[in-house]
């Protein structure tokens, strides 16, 4: 359904009129989603290796194609080795 002159949709307005119990269901659904990414993420460094190393060659070479300056990245053979040497502290 295309949004109407106030930019809500009608699934937005459904949203909007959640009995207050389904409201508290979903903050507390909101909430547990985001204790368990921050749990798995902290379980996993490597993640922030990762993304950080990819925005800091995005942010320093300025790619026109990011899409596929990212798939360059993600598909090099010697990643492993990068990320490996970034959770030792061996920063280059």
């Amino acid at each position: 359904m295309m949004a109407g002159s106030g930019g809500l949709t009608k699934l937005d307005v459904a949203v909007l009129t959640l009995s207050a119990e389904q409201q508290e269901k979903l903050r507390h659904f909101k909430i547990k989603t985001r204790v368990d990414n921050e749990t798995y993420l902290r379980s996993h460094p490597e993640v922030e290796a990762l993304i950080g190393g990819l925005l800091r060659d995005v942010i320093l070479k300025r790619p026109a194609d990011i899409r596929e300056f990212a798939a360059d990245h993600f598909s090099n053979p010697n990643l492993h080795v990068d990320i490996g040497s970034k959770m030792e502290g061996n920063t280059e």
